[in-house]
């Protein structure tokens, strides 16, 4: 995170004796990055966070389902709401790609997940759909359409659905942050920022729980662990540093315009290793008199694009099937762009009065392949690597 927060109550220095009202000493745990050479947060437990007293192997269905190469080279489409729906927001994730740098999920839940500790990613979920509360030993976050939640690696949390939530979920072999060109070098956001520390939510708090004999799944380099710990985990009166989770909501994204169409780079919203996730909202269409208000036909020679289609119309897919839920994979190897005709329709509207888009959605790009996840081809519209070739046969037919 680039700032500090304090929370509820701390001592006035870091590692000093700070007693219980029973005199005894409040427990610390430093939640640190980068062994200790990067952000951490200082956390003071009732209970010692150390002991467990059972500790028990899961399968690990969604963390060990297979990925294979996109072979032969295609781009895919998905459309989510053919996945299986239901169970919780932690271990019914369904998988769709990924690849050594970072792992990308679905997931349509339903039910309150377990306490959950990722402890090799940091998360991103983006809920495009309902509400949920999101639960952790720093605080609690309402979570609703529209935000990015960022859990560092190793938060203790669970999610507390309001009905079904709809999410996708990116999990990074490493830390998200936001970009470092948007930061100082102390940490706080730019100017030319397309969002600030005014945007981000912490977590309200602190949330103290009580129990005995709690479970936790920790999901560890190895698999699934039921680790059971003597105390409720949830006992921290207070909490500062720069790591803890938090909200972003896509609608807090400022859009950056120019007269001509601006490439993906001006939508990056966060960076993690070897990827980038960028938010396209609704925004002015470019406004110079002879711009072409739609993307051109690129090649991502050293990237693979995946793009979630949160909301709106996106007039650059028209009649490629791809609708609001749709997930798209456009590999390094293939040119993609606009459906043929595309460019054309979006001049017409704009010479009739149109100025602004309407579509959002969640793009990931990766500096290395991803792999495709078998179990999601359920998913999958066979069609759709085809639709540039369809499109342009009926405009010359």
């Amino acid at each position: 995170m680039p700032y500090y927060r304090a929370i509820g109550e701390i001592p006035r220095k870091r590692h000093t004796r700070f007693r219980r009202p029973d005199g005894g000493l409040y427990a610390e745990e430093l939640m640190g990055e980068e062994g200790f050479s990067s952000d951490s947060s200082l956390l003071y437990h009732v209970h010692p966070p150390t002991a467990i007293v059972k500790s028990e192997t899961l399968a690990d269905v969604s963390g060990e389902a297979p990925l294979v190469p996109n072979q032969p080279l295609l781009p895919r489409h998905y459309r989510t709401a053919d996945l299986p729906a239901g169970g919780d927001l932690v271990l019914s994730r369904q998988p769709l790609m990924g690849n050594d740098d970072v792992r990308i999920s679905f997931a349509a839940a339903d039910s309150p997940s377990d306490l959950y500790r990722n402890s090799t990613s940091d998360e991103a979920i983006y809920v495009h759909a309902g509400s949920a509360r999101f639960e952790s030993v720093y605080g609690a976050l309402d979570a609703r359409a529209g935000d990015y939640v960022i859990v560092p690696r190793g938060t203790i949390h669970r999610w507390i659905p309001a009905g079904q939530v709809r999410a996708l979920v990116i999990e990074a072999r490493g830390h998200i942050r936001p970009p470092r060109r948007y930061l100082s070098p102390t940490g706080q956001f730019l100017e030319h920022a397309p969002y600030c520390e005014r945007d981000l939510r912490g977590p309200a708090g602190p949330l103290l729980a009580d129990g005995e004999d709690v479970p936790v799944v920790v999901r560890s380099r190895v698999g699934l662990t039921r680790l059971t710990y003597a105390r409720h985990p949830f006992d921290v009166v207070g909490w500062d540093g720069c790591c803890y989770p938090y909200a972003l909501s896509i609608g807090d994204f400022e859009p950056i315009v120019k007269r001509t169409h601006a490439p993906p780079p001006v939508h990056q919203t966060f960076e993690g290793p070897n990827f980038v996730i960028c938010s396209f909202c609704p925004r002015p269409l470019d406004f110079d008199p002879g711009a072409v208000p739609i993307p051109y036909n690129h090649h991502n020679v050293d990237s693979d694009e995946m793009m979630f289609y949160a909301a709106g119309d996106y007039s650059a897919r028209s009649g490629s099937g791809v609708d609001v839920g749709s997930i798209t994979l456009h590999p390094s190897g293939f040119t993609h762009g606009p459906a043929p005709g595309a460019a054309e329709a979006v001049i017409r509207a704009v010479e009739a009065g149109r100025t602004t888009t309407d579509e959002t959605a969640v793009m990931i790009d990766t500096f290395r392949p991803l792999l495709l996840a078998e179990a999601a081809a359920v998913a999958e519209d066979p069609e759709y690597a085809w639709s540039w070739a369809r499109a342009l046969r009926e405009r010359s037919g």
